[in-house]
């Protein structure tokens, strides 16, 4: 499932050249169609182990404008699996493009209340009962679990230069946690969180890297650039994703991506990269999510 024929493109600018850094992005937002960017990887271990068991359905979380819940019922559809997604938050009389999608993808959308969504423990007492009669596999808000880690180990395998340093855009901190794992002893990542929660994807990482018995410390998490949080957005960022664009031809996410290749960029401007070094941006896809911006 995993596509290991991914574009990296160069971007050069007159801040990459005045401070003599090679910046790449890593196009993972190009391996598949629909299942794009770090998805792809995230779901690839639980699809095989969902084989494995014998088990016909699907059943996972997100928010409205979910990469993963789109993901994962575009995978379903291509699988030949029921998919059912348990979305946070009031339902819409009027599907946005993310939830109309995972609708003609066949996913079956069930709302439960911000209440219940953030307790954990509440969430999943909710869905055992109500789902009781069904034989699913559970997979995690964000494809976020020891499978989801494990496929995200293999982003780094087929990058075709050599890197100082990787970045991509938190959420729940598995992408992360996972090319963290695979790097090589002179590389370090950096995560962008794009959450206003101080030291939330800090704490993740470090608990995946203690289930993978890693002491690893070649990553930090910076948490300068979420422009107020989850889906918020800011006029500067949405100038920036668009002047990108429009100079280099690589669309970014509002979410996620955009986010991160604001930060990095400021980065370079403001010195924080040694000369010389070769910096990989991972572009985990989420472009569908756009649209759900557009006036």
């Amino acid at each position: 499932m995993i596509n290991n024929s991914v574009p990296i493109q160069k971007i050069n600018s007159e801040y990459t050249s005045a401070h003599d850094i090679h910046l790449y992005v890593y196009r993972l937002d190009l391996n598949h169609q629909y299942i794009s960017g770090n998805k792809l990887h995230k779901l690839h271990y639980n699809l095989l182990e969902v084989k494995k068991q014998n088990i016909t359905t699907l059943l996972t979380f997100g928010g409205a404008f979910s990469n993963h819940i789109a993901a994962t019922a575009a995978a379903g559809k291509e699988h030949g699996l029921k998919t059912i997604g348990i979305i946070r938050g009031e339902e819409y009389s009027e599907l946005n493009p993310t939830l109309t999608f995972a609708k003609m993808c066949g996913m079956e959308l069930h709302y439960v209340s911000r209440k219940i969504y953030q307790n954990k423990e509440t969430l999943y007492k909710y869905v055992s009962e109500k789902f009781s009669e069904q034989n699913y596999y559970l997979i995690p808000e964000g494809g976020s679990n020891n499978f989801g880690v494990l496929g995200c180990m293999e982003i780094t395998k087929n990058i075709p230069i050599d890197f100082d340093i990787i970045c991509c855009p938190c959420g729940t901190g598995a992408t992360i946690s996972g090319i963290t794992l695979s790097l090589k002893e002179h590389q370090q990542s950096i995560g962008f969180q794009i959450l206003k929660a101080e030291n939330y994807i800090e704490k993740e990482v470090s608990n995946w890297l203690k289930i993978f018995n890693s002491n690893q410390k070649n990553w930090e998490i910076n948490e300068s650039f979420h422009f107020g949080g989850y889906a918020k957005l800011k006029p500067e960022l949405l100038n920036f994703i668009k002047e990108f664009e429009k100079e280099h031809s690589v669309p970014f996410d509002y979410i996620y991506t955009g986010k991160m290749m604001f930060g990095i960029t400021e980065m370079i401007k403001n010195g924080f990269f040694k000369k010389g070094q070769t910096i990989v941006a991972v572009h985990t896809g989420g472009l569908q999510g756009n649209e759900g911006f557009k006036n």
